[in-house]
């Protein structure tokens, strides 16, 4: 009998697996160069899907990584979706970008 072999499963974000390979995958999308690379982070903390990047990219689990978020979404297709999940977790950060746009004009 012939043994099915096992394919080897890569965590791309905490308590989510795929098979290897996939994550490679998920790093061609626009937008998505870092998918996969955060390990440690709760699936409901990446923005990514909702800007058109694959699902495990821009990680916002804290203050550091959403600012980054922020500062990266222009490479997102859809970086409104990234500004939007961003500013629904962290809305600090929304009022503080309001308030800048409103000094500069």
């Amino acid at each position: 009998m012939a043994e099915k072999k096992r394919e080897k499963k890569v965590t791309v974000a905490k308590g989510v697996k795929v098979k290897r390979g996939v994550e490679e995958k998920m790093r061609e999308k626009p937008g998505s160069s870092s998918a996969g690379k955060y390990k440690n982070v709760s699936p409901k903390s990446f923005a990514g899907k909702s800007g058109g990047a694959a699902k495990y990219s821009f990680p916002i689990n804290d203050i550091a990584h959403a600012r980054n978020a922020l500062a990266r979404a222009h490479f997102a297709p859809n970086p409104e979706g990234i500004r939007r999940a961003v500013y629904k977790k962290f809305p600090m950060l929304k009022k503080r970008h309001e308030e800048r746009e409103g000094r500069e004009e």
